[in-house]
């Protein structure tokens, strides 16, 4: 019987450099480029509901996982921030995620109720102005 090893993190450094934005040289992973993917993940971050999911599921809990969203602060800069549907919540959410401390309080019910309430109110606010 073979025996298979579990599946290695990607070690992520200071020098890890963000991917160029799309142009059709670039490899496909199932269809889309890298920065698609992660362009699809960081907008999820927007979600509360998403954001306590992956704190119900231990992600925070692990080291590569909290480097991996800090890589992604990437995004907050203007050749790739302009690509984001829903930029002011999911900047403010990555840059919260950054905290150990949001991290564990994400787990609370009333605090993503605080998260869901303060989105729709600026939203509102927005829509009026």
């Amino acid at each position: 019987m073979a025996t298979t090893s579990p599946p290695q993190d990607i070690v992520m450094t200071d020098r890890q450099t963000p991917p160029p934005i799309p142009s059709d040289a670039e490899p496909k992973y199932g269809g889309f480029t890298r920065f698609e993917i992660e362009l699809e993940f960081v907008q999820s971050l927007a979600s509360p509901l998403y954001l306590n999911h992956l704190a119900v599921m231990k992600y925070f809990e692990s080291p590569s996982f909290v480097e991996y969203l800090k890589y992604l602060q990437y995004f907050s800069q203007p050749p790739y921030s302009k690509f984001l549907m829903y930029p002011g919540p999911t900047l403010k959410n990555l840059e919260l995620l950054q905290q150990e401390r949001f991290r564990q309080d994400i787990l609370s019910p009333d605090v993503v109720a605080r998260l869901i309430e303060e989105g729709i109110k600026k939203g509102t606010e927005w829509a009026r102005s």
